[in-house]
C-alpha cells in the first residue's frame, strides 16, 4: 500500500496537533476565565459568586488603593524606561570600545540579570537599611551622620524600587543594543572621521539611526515587563510604605491571592491586558512608520 503526497501532507499536522491543542487551552481557557471573572463578584472567604456587570470596573476608578498603584505604575515605567534606554545605550557603546578585558566585563555585566528578581528584592531590603545597610554606609563615607530611612519615606521607596529595577535588568538591556552595534560597519565610522566628523557627530548621525529601529524594537518587551513587575515590589516593599510601591501587577495579585477578591482581581487584569495591547500596536505603527 502507497501513500500518496498529498495525504503525507497532513502527517506534519497531526503530529503537532496534541501539542497545539494543549498549548491552545493553557492559553485560551485562563484568558476566558478571566473575561468572565471579570463580570462576577467573586469573594471566595464570603462565598459569592454573583453576576455584577460592569461594577468590578467602576470600581477600579474610584479605589484609592488602585488609583496609586496606577499612578506608581506609569511614574515606574516611564522613569525606568528612560533610563534603560539612555543608560542601555551608553554602557552599550562601553562595551563595544576595543579594550583588554572587554569580553570578560561584558560575561560578569550580566550577573545582576541572571540573579532571580525575588532574590534581587531581599538583597535590596537589607541594602537600603537605615541602620547597617550598604547603601547609607556608603554615603557616611562622605556624608558625616548620614541619616536615610529608605524605604519608610515614600519618594526615596520609589526611587529605590526603580534603582533595583535598573540595576537588574539595565545590563541585559545593553547587551541586545550591542548586538546592533556590532553590526555596523568600522569602514562608515573612518569614512566620516576623514570626512571631519567628530565623535559627537558620528553618534547622532550614524550610531543612533543605526540602532534606533533596534531600541525601539527592545523597548515593547521590556517596557511589558516593567508593566508586570511584581516580584522586586514583592520582596522588597510588600508595596510599601502604605500602598505606594504597589504596582498593578502587584494589587492584582494582592486583590486575587490575598484578599481571594478573583472577580475584581480579573477586571484589574483585564485593564492590564489592555493598556499592554494598545501599547504594543502603538510601538509597532511607529516601528512601521520609520521603516517607510
Amino acid at each position: 500500500m502507497t501513500i500518496s503526497k498529498k495525504s503525507m501532507k497532513w502527517i506534519p499536522w497531526l503530529l503537532v496537533l496534541p501539542v497545539v491543542i494543549i498549548r491552545g487551552f493553557t492559553t485560551l481557557y485562563p484568558i476566558l476565565m478571566t473575561v468572565r471573572n471579570s463580570f462576577f463578584d467573586i469573594k471566595i472567604l464570603s462565598g459569592i459568586n454573583e453576576f455584577c456587570g460592569i461594577q468590578n470596573y467602576l470600581k477600579i476608578f474610584s479605589d484609592p488603593k488602585v488609583l496609586t498603584s496606577i499612578r506608581f505604575t506609569v511614574i515606574f515605567v516611564v522613569v525606568s524606561m528612560i533610563f534603560h534606554v539612555i543608560l542601555g545605550v551608553g554602557l552599550a557603546l562601553i562595551l563595544n570600545m576595543k579594550f583588554k578585558g572587554r569580553r570578560f566585563l561584558r560575561t560578569i555585566v550580566l550577573i545582576p540579570w541572571a540573579m532571580p528578581a525575588v532574590v534581587v528584592g531581599m538583597a535590596a531590603k537589607w541594602a537600603f537599611n537605615n541602620d547597617y545597610g550598604l547603601i547609607n554606609d556608603f554615603i557616611r563615607l562622605f556624608v558625616h551622620g548620614y541619616q536615610n530611612s529608605w524605604l519608610i519615606n515614600t519618594g526615596s521607596a520609589r526611587a529605590a524600587v526603580i534603582a533595583v529595577d535598573l540595576w537588574k535588568d539595565l545590563p541585559f538591556f545593553a547587551i541586545l543594543v550591542l548586538s546592533g552595534l556590532q553590526f555596523i560597519s568600522g569602514d562608515i565610522y573612518e569614512a566620516a572621521k576623514v570626512d571631519g566628523a567628530n565623535g559627537i557627530q558620528c553618534f547622532f548621525r550614524i550610531t543612533l539611526p543605526l540602532i534606533l529601529k533596534n531600541v525601539l524594537t527592545l523597548s515593547i518587551p521590556f517596557t511589558l515587563w516593567r508593566l508586570t513587575t511584581f516580584d522586586i515590589v514583592y520582596s522588597m516593599t510588600s508595596g510599601g510604605p502604605g500602598e505606594d510601591t504597589a504596582l498593578i501587577a502587584y494589587r492584582i495579585t494582592t486583590e486575587a491571592f490575598t484578599n481571594l477578591n478573583v472577580g475584581y482581581a480579573s477586571a484589574l487584569a483585564m485593564l492590564l491586558f489592555v493598556v499592554m495591547a494598545v501599547f504594543s500596536w502603538l510601538n509597532i505603527r511607529v516601528m512601521n512608520k520609520i521603516d517607510n
